[in-house]
């Protein structure tokens, strides 16, 4: 039974091809992207090597399977078994949303990477490392929330709009200036990533202070970032500083997943089209440099720093530009998923060494 279920998932494209077995295979079968099939009585289950939860690749990829093994007259019994090298073993799904210089619209990026991937039904928290600027907590609508610890004396994520924020922002006086020398950078980053209670997450975006100084490596070397994505906007005084941040994660197994424009074009209030007041086309010059994808080019939209003011992420608000938030939340994290079905199906096919 399991072997006739197998032949059948063997019609089963994986959402691109991964490793080339040598036979031309594309198949999840091929890929080694599915486990020990078993069957009892009429149910058959199935463990699947996914690595991207709700990602919208996965989610078509579990669709077809499950049609698969129902048209093979079975129930099917889904699970996730995963045999990979990444980051992503040891916890959530970290991953960095950085910038070589401020200004650029990282954090507001970050926020509705967040809340849109949170909003697909993932477990998801935020954590605000930008020393420099801390806004994220405003842009949620939680700037006078008070922090506090748990029975272990771990700090409790603040919550808001279905994920866990931690900001730099609630520990400091947003009325005050603060100073803020290299180990002091340091020492507060890497306290409190560690004495914050997440809980279970399966993704933790991290909005890093732009620039690429000591607190952009103290957090690459203090927490298992699997992948990033690099904003920029699309003249060339942004992209020069952006190519630094593309070269930040060069010596860290944080892949750069691909380039995020931002303010790429303005959006008419009155008229509704867009009009270019930067020299286009910035983001794709830069990916192409890196060989890295463009995921999404974000207009400036009077309508996102409002949300922000709100306190509410626009992704959430049902507009076209809210539409565009969305697709790059998605493939971002099919990024993230074609990265560990990769390193599954290179661990499986050397025999796991």
């Amino acid at each position: 039974m399991s072997s006739s279920i197998r032949e059948r998932l063997s019609a089963v494209e994986t959402p691109e091809p991964l490793i080339d077995d040598g036979h031309g295979g594309t198949d999840i079968v091929s890929q080694g992207l599915v486990g020990e099939i078993s069957v009892d009585d009429e149910t058959a289950a199935v463990p699947l090597a996914l690595g991207a939860p709700y990602s919208p690749a996965e989610t078509e990829l579990v669709a077809e399977v499950r049609a698969t093994v129902e048209s093979a007259g079975f129930e099917p019994e889904l699970s996730v078994d995963i045999d990979d090298d990444t980051p992503a073993t040891a916890g959530p799904i970290v991953i960095a949303v950085s910038s070589g210089k401020g200004g650029v619209g990282k954090s507001t990026i970050a926020v509705n990477l967040a809340a849109s991937i949170a909003d697909r039904g993932a477990a998801v928290g935020l954590f605000d490392a930008d020393v420099y600027g801390p806004n994220v907590p405003r842009m949620l609508g939680v700037q006078d929330e008070p922090v506090r610890a748990d029975r272990n004396r771990q700090i409790v994520p603040v919550e808001a709009h279905g994920m866990k924020l931690m900001s730099v922002g609630f520990l400091v006086d947003e009325e005050l200036p603060v100073i803020w020398r290299g180990s002091m950078v340091d020492q507060t980053l890497t306290e409190l990533y560690r004495d914050v209670n997440w809980g279970q997450l399966e993704y933790l975006i991290v909005d890093l202070p732009p620039g690429t100084g000591d607190a952009q490596l103290t957090m690459l070397q203090q927490m298992p970032v699997l992948g990033s994505v690099v904003v920029t906007t699309p003249q060339d005084v942004a992209l020069d500083n952006a190519r630094k941040g593309v070269r930040l994660f060069d010596d860290h197994d944080a892949e750069v997943f691909g380039i995020v424009e931002n303010m790429s074009a303005f959006v008419c209030s009155n008229c509704g089209e867009n009009h270019e007041i930067f020299r286009a086309g910035g983001g794709a010059k830069l990916a192409a440099e890196f060989d890295v994808p463009v995921l999404g080019r974000i207009p400036l939209d009077p309508a996102v720093g409002e949300a922000g003011e709100a306190g509410k992420p626009i992704v959430l608000a049902g507009t076209a530009v809210a539409d565009l938030f969305g697709e790059l939340a998605g493939e971002l994290m099919n990024c993230v998923g074609r990265r560990r079905r990769h390193s599954h199906t290179a661990r499986t096919d050397t025999g796991g060494d």
